[in-house]
């Protein structure tokens, strides 16, 4: 999947880079969608994560997410970025709303 590319990234305190799913090209009714009328996804798969962020007093949050994990992130959140042709999408922590369990 995005392993080649991802391996290159290592996101920094709390911050997570997830590789979007990819967008719907047709509706169910079979209407084929040009680019702009495609929905930006909001789900994706955890592809790197940092260490957490460091708290006040210098010791480190755990993540409560972690590599491999689906996740919904907030519509607007993130910088798009692409590495190798692979869109990927660079996040804080804050910004993932749920994993998708299952």
């Amino acid at each position: 999947m995005a392993s080649a590319a991802a391996s290159k990234l290592r996101p920094l305190g709390d911050r997570v880079v997830i590789h979007p799913t990819p967008r719907e090209e047709m509706t169910k009714s079979g209407i084929v969608l040009p680019d702009t009328a495609k929905e930006k996804p909001q789900e994706g798969t955890i592809v790197a994560a940092g260490p957490g962020r460091l708290d006040d007093d210098g010791d480190r949050e755990p993540m409560d997410v972690k590599v491999g994990d689906k996740v919904l992130y907030a519509k607007y959140a993130g910088t798009e970025f692409k590495v190798d042709g692979e869109e990927f999408l660079i996040v804080s922590q804050k910004d993932i709303l749920a994993v998708v369990e299952g």
